[in-house]
């Protein structure tokens, strides 16, 4: 799981970030050298355009730290809070010249984790008062998922396995090739650590039989309509109230809150990093 505040997560965002810088800079901004007089000071605003869940100011401050420490950055609120349009972000004060090279950067990283927060909390809030999880998937841009997910959870959703060695997720190519469910859930419970719960993909009410024979942990609900979801969620509750349910595939604003009112425990949803448009975001710099 993201352990946001591990010295792994800051220096994993910070080689992102410094990646990021090295593709835009290159050799050198070759329009603001010649444009912008060294010397020259400015204060950036950054301004949100529409309404959004706000993601991802502190790796803001940390683009601008890489490219010129004595640049100050002043947050104006924090991430996970929904602002409006017009909503004043974060300023940055001072050498023009380094606020210009790390400008784009600094907007990509906004930009496409505001969007996620905000698409989060807009699915968050259309199962709101159920008592059910959305949950993102490892369907991130490659490279930046642990700013994808931490986006996720500053829009309050919750985050499944961050890569596949932190979690067993037995689907359905595993199961073809290991010889059946029941198979597969034995090998993997053969190397599963302390704690490690054992997750298994079904598409049928069979294979839901199948991995309740298996005994695994969780139980995914694969792209099943909502009246065979309904059946599965039934059975499985007979068996075992302990079983945690995922529900996944296919789930959309239109149809999520449905899905959530068979009983599910979880809602993974792709769309949650895959296909978040990115906020609307502008930087406006002003000369001091």
């Amino acid at each position: 799981m993201l352990q946001i505040r591990s010295s792994v997560f800051f220096s994993t965002v910070d080689v992102i970030i410094r990646n990021a810088l090295k593709e835009d800079i290159g050799s050198g901004d070759i329009t603001t050298s010649a444009t912008i007089p060294r010397g020259h000071v400015s204060t950036g605003t950054f301004i949100s355009k529409g309404r959004c869940t706000v993601a991802g100011l502190p790796f803001v401050k940390r683009t601008f730290f890489q490219v010129d420490r004595d640049v100050k950055c002043e947050m104006k609120c924090r991430d996970g809070v929904t602002v409006k349009k017009g909503y004043i972000l974060a300023e940055v004060t001072g050498s023009t010249r380094s606020i210009l090279k790390a400008e784009r950067v600094a907007l990509n990283i906004l930009q496409r984790l505001c969007g996620i927060a905000t698409l989060t909390g807009s699915f968050v809030g259309r199962v709101k008062g159920i008592n059910v999880k959305i949950l993102d998937t490892r369907k991130t841009a490659p490279g930046l998922r642990y700013l994808d997910k931490y986006a996720v959870k500053m829009g309050g959703g919750h985050n499944h396995r961050f890569g596949l060695y932190d979690a067993i997720l037995i689907k359905d190519n595993h199961i073809d090739a290991a010889g059946g469910i029941e198979n597969a859930v034995r090998l993997a419970g053969k190397v599963k650590r302390k704690g490690m719960k054992i997750e298994v993909e079904t598409n049928t009410i069979n294979e839901v039989r199948h991995a309740l024979n298996a005994e695994a942990d969780i139980v995914m609900l694969d792209n099943m309509p909502l009246e065979r979801m309904k059946r599965a969620v039934n059975l499985i509750r007979k068996h075992s109230s302990s079983t945690i349910i995922e529900a996944s595939g296919n789930i959309d604003m239109e149809n999520v809150r449905d899905v959530a009112a068979t009983g599910v425990d979880w809602i993974s949803v792709g769309a949650l990093t895959h296909s978040a448009p990115a906020a609307d975001i502008s930087l406006k710099i002003k000369p001091d």
